[in-house]
């Protein structure tokens, strides 16, 4: 089955965005619409407040709603009107009975109000004149023409009813409601006011919104090629050469770049490297030791098959005993082998999993030499060991590591300084320190190191080894040098400068 190709995190990080910004714009778009509705609410909450207190003062005033009586009524009261364009009264049968459009008033009393009432000479309304006025001022106050009575009939139904209207640029609200007078239905009145603030507030909106649409999608933008250039792609580097070290490829892809950063790309990249030298360093083990274990125990083999093959033709008893000596020390040797390399894996693994922890090492130490003297003791062998301790007012040394695996060091280098040593003679063990490392010293009086590069001793299957092989399989010292290295620390051999024999120096760090 063909594996699903993943987006990139950056892909999904701009998908996630433009879901948020569609989200928000849903809501956005919502809330625009709800604006200009609301601000004309509003505005019509005041015209009804107006309306309202209008019938008040009809009421109140015992004005007749006739035409004469609401112009009458119009001239003692433009108080009302004064921040309105335009107020028209109607009958309950829809006929208009006064319009403050056609009033002879001040400017300041009715704003975007220039109208004049022509009378005739006795003191009437001239009706020609009055319709010839009364449609300039309406092509003078932007075409707000009368309300037919149809319509006013039709569209009331008991509430107030508005109305908008967007003229030559100009935007009106207007506010149709009823006049009643002691609970009774005398006629209507619609308010209009000029309300060009919504649309500014409305604009005003829109534009902050699409402001800060504008702002935070540059802000996610720069922020988006910072996250691909700085984050995204050098993990995609990582990516590439972890494929490319599993591939096996010739020419693995170059992350140096990313070892200068001290971020937390930096870390990870320098981590991956390190993991990657150590599976490396840790498969080239394995093959160097598969290669010298079949060599090892090619020899063995060797010599066991050639003395199977003399043990059948021989009839001599001492020929037979010898021949069965030498099988018995190879099937050992061959046995000590198998099982030491056993061991060292299971060390290699189990250190992995292991967690370091604050130890004493001087503890430690006297731990190993307690039971190797009474090993010594039950096999009558005659050799000394002692601890050397060169502190500094008692100081203590504690080093950071695995207690049974630095046992497991100290026991081994003990084990090698017994098996070139001969009875009545000493093993030192000194601890001391310097600057920044504790110092472990295991000193013998054999015979020393008759190699140039004492480094060797610490190969695997070294050559130079005791007599008594069948116990020792060449393993040791190469175990001590991984399980120290392990440690942060280092290991190193050469002869005593002044006396015979052997000394080992193991250094691990202090800790702080």
């Amino acid at each position: 089955m063909k594996q699903k190709k993943s987006a990139s995190i950056l892909r999904k990080f701009l998908l996630f965005n433009l879901l948020v910004f569609s989200i928000l714009g849903l809501f956005t778009i919502l809330y625009l619409k709800a604006v200009q509705p609301n601000l004309v609410k509003k505005r019509t909450l005041n015209h009804i407040t107006i309306i309202n207190n209008t019938s008040d003062h009809l009421e109140r005033l015992n004005i007749e709603f006739e035409k004469n009586s609401i112009k009458t009524f119009l001239l003692s009261t433009r108080f009302l009107f004064q921040s309105l364009d335009r107020v028209q009264f109607y009958n309950i049968y829809g006929d208009k009975i006064g319009d403050t459009n056609i009033l002879d008033l001040d400017q300041s009393v009715f704003s975007k109000s220039d109208s004049i009432i022509e009378l005739s000479i006795d003191g009437k309304n001239n009706e020609e004149s009055s319709k010839i006025v009364e449609k300039k001022n309406d092509d003078k106050n932007l075409n707000l023409e009368v309300i037919e009575k149809e319509t006013i009939l039709n569209i009331f139904q008991n509430e107030p009813v508005v109305i908008e209207k967007e003229i030559n640029k100009n935007f009106f609200v207007s506010t149709l409601d009823e006049v009643k007078i002691k609970n009774e239905r005398k006629g209507f009145i619609v308010v209009t006011e000029q309300a060009n603030d919504i649309l500014f507030a409305v604009e005003e909106r829109k534009n902050f919104v699409i402001r800060t649409v504008l702002a935070v999608a540059l802000v996610i933008l720069i922020f988006s090629l910072f996250l691909n250039k700085y984050i995204l792609k050098p993990i995609k580097f990582l990516v590439l050469f972890t494929e490319s070290i599993k591939a096996k490829a010739d020419k693995p892809v170059n992350v140096d770049k990313f070892f200068i950063r001290g971020d937390e790309i930096g870390k990870l990249t320098q981590s991956i490297d390190e993991m990657t030298t150590e599976l490396q360093k840790r498969t080239n083990r394995a093959e160097t030791f598969s290669t010298d274990l079949a060599h090892e125990i090619r020899n063995p083999l060797a010599s066991l098959k050639g003395a199977s093959e003399l043990l059948d033709k021989t009839s001599e008893q001492k020929e037979r005993e010898k021949l069965f000596e030498i099988i018995n020390h190879d099937v050992e040797r061959i046995e000590r082998l198998i099982t030491d390399y056993s061991q060292m894996l299971k060390d290699e693994a189990s250190l992995i999993r292991e967690k370091m922890k604050k130890i004493d090492l001087d503890s430690v130490v006297r731990g190993v030499i307690d039971d190797f003297k009474q090993n010594l003791s039950s096999q009558n062998k005659k050799i000394d060991i002692n601890i050397i301790h060169r502190s500094k007012n008692g100081k203590r040394f504690f080093v950071l590591g695995i207690e049974n695996r630095l046992e497991q060091v100290i026991a081994n280098l003990l084990d090698n300084a017994i098996s070139f040593s001969k009875n009545n003679s000493k093993i030192d063990i000194e601890i001391s320190e310097n600057k920044s490392n504790y110092m472990l010293l295991v000193k013998d009086e054999g015979p020393g190191f008759s190699e140039t590069s004492t480094q060797k001793i610490f190969k695997r299957f070294y050559s130079n080894r005791p007599k008594n092989f069948g116990e020792h399989s060449g393993l040791g010292l190469n175990i001590v040098k991984n399980i120290v290295e392990l440690h942060k620390g280092s290991i190193t051999a050469s002869n005593r400068p002044n006396k015979k024999g052997a000394q080992i120096e193991v250094l691990l760090p202090k800790l702080n």
